[in-house]
């Protein structure tokens, strides 16, 4: 995994890495402008185009002023430097860099001055950095609201102006809205939230040799899972195996206008490599099931009365796609939470049950799946006004209730009963269309079914979920990806995953 550190973490990873490497502050900071200034020169190749770059005077704009330097010398000749004085304050590195600069051009914006006519295609944003800890006010939001209004190509250097890296963001926050930005070391907390859209159009992570040995000792609720983690928990199929060897998972899930949800679901439980799987579906959902996928079983739902289960025959049971909130739905519920002592996995319909019954909370087995969406999340755990605020009740939820709570993001979170926060690194927008939960909740089962901890259940089946829909997706440029495209995908992706 990939510690994620806040920002006064990733100040003490500077510190430890100038300390340890050892290595200047300034030398650090050439590094990281000459990360920033490779991925550049490789995707803005024309270097007739014209920039400007915006430098505040702590130590972004020093990476500012040191990104000027290094273009230049690159051949991007029709570039200056708009130094933003609206502070007598100027860190040691940035007055190092500013004398580096030699004759580049540059002029000085203060508070009283009136803002100069913009000329350039790109604007390199390197006004303020990680270390803003309120939201933008005075002349650094005029700066910000007048930046916005120019509809330039903007590069934000490691952080949009504005941003915060971690914690809360203000409704209110007045944030430079950068096309790029190309951050260093790690991703920020904050641009795996929501809230990154509307000022983040992509990020791109370049490496700057911080202390991985600090990195990796830091105690960080927050892991952004990598492709390696993922290989490392994956289980073999042996020969001389048998389906028994795989578990039996049970879906229950499906009405007579819903039994979608219940076919893609199940249908996912069997290509995640369940040994069995029975769905528990309405009467009038036979045929279909049937006829979507013969090596389904069915347990029949009929005259709304709860059908004989051997609960016991079960290695896990999902519960929820589809199955609707009628008084059917509620018993089914509450026979499983009776009946039923391993982990379940709860989507959909019931968790909506779940929260306008929420003492059931209480009754999930120790170890169960909860997998909301942004809505579902709050009708279970209060109104929140912010994703920050709903990681951290994730968090503790997870914890108080003994369960994994799957946040479903561009980015899912799997909040673990540890504490933890697992941040995932696959899928895409051709994903965001109807049925992809259902798909999740599937694999999930299937995983748990296999004996995978609750915890690796969820962290596998979410990251094979989404690079299933990234090899799809990406390499043939579709626009949408349907849930059953994925199903059928899974296989290969899992066996390239343990190849």
């Amino acid at each position: 995994m990939l510690p994620l550190l806040t920002a006064p973490q990733i100040r003490e990873a500077d510190a430890y890495t100038i300390a340890h490497e050892p290595i200047s502050s300034i030398d650090l900071m050439e590094r990281a402008s000459k990360a920033f200034v490779g991925w550049f020169i490789n995707h803005f190749q024309d270097k007739s185009q014209s920039i400007s770059v915006y430098c505040g005077t702590g130590n972004n704009g020093g990476d500012g002023l040191a990104i000027t330097r290094l273009l230049d010398e690159h051949g991007y000749t029709f570039i200056n430097v708009k130094i933003i004085r609206f502070s007598d304050k100027a860190s040691d590195d940035f007055n190092t860099n500013l004398k580096r600069l030699g004759t580049i051009k540059q002029l000085e914006i203060k508070p009283t001055d009136n803002f100069p006519e913009e000329k350039a295609n790109i604007l390199i944003d390197a006004v303020l950095g990680s270390g803003l800890n309120k939201p933008l006010a005075g002349d650094y939001k005029k700066l910000v609201d007048h930046l916005n209004s120019l509809n330039k190509i903007v590069v934000a250097v490691d952080v949009p102006t504005g941003f915060f890296t971690d914690g809360e963001i203000p409704k209110d926050a007045t944030i430079l809205r950068s096309d790029i930005t190309i951050t260093f070391q790690q991703p920020k907390i904050n641009f795996l939230l929501p809230e990154a859209g509307p000022y983040i159009g992509c990020c791109e992570v370049v490496k700057i040799g911080l202390s991985e040995e600090f990195i990796n000792s830091v105690d960080t609720p927050y892991q952004h899972v990598q492709e390696a983690d993922i290989r490392q928990r994956f289980k073999a199929r042996h020969r001389f195996s048998n389906k028994g060897i795989y578990g039996h998972a049970l879906v229950v899930a499906g009405k007579d206008e819903t039994m979608g949800a219940a076919l893609l679901s199940a249908s996912a439980s069997a290509h995640a490599g369940a040994g069995l799987t029975t769905a528990c579906i309405p009467q009038s959902g036979l045929v279909a099931l049937n006829s979507y996928m013969p090596e389904l079983m069915a347990i029949i739902r009929k005259d709304g009365k709860l059908p004989d289960i051997e609960w016991d025959k079960f290695s896990t049971i999902a519960i929820g796609p589809g199955l609707g909130k009628d008084t059917e739905a509620l018993k089914l519920l509450k026979a499983i939470l009776k009946n039923y002592k391993k982990p379940i996995v709860v989507d959909a319909d019931a968790l909506n049950l779940l929260s306008e019954n929420k003492t059931l909370l209480k009754k999930l087995p120790a170890g169960s799946v909860l997998t909301p969406h942004m809505k579902e999340f709050d009708r279970l755990f209060g109104t929140h006004t912010s994703w920050w605020q709903r990681i951290q009740t994730a968090k503790d939820k997870a914890a108080e209730l003994n369960i994994i709570i799957v946040l479903k993001n561009d980015y899912t979170i799997t909040a673990t009963p540890e504490g933890k926060l697992y941040f995932n690194s696959t899928g895409n927008p051709a994903m965001a269309t109807g049925g992809m939960g259902d798909v999740l909740t599937g694999i999930i089962s299937a995983l748990l079914a296999q004996k995978y901890s609750p915890q690796d259940a969820c962290i596998l089946g979410i990251y094979i979920h989404g690079k299933a829909g990234d090899e799809l997706a990406l390499p043939n440029r579709m626009n949408v990806t349907l849930p059953g495209k994925i199903i059928q995908e899974l296989p290969i992706t899992m066996a390239k995953l343990k190849a």
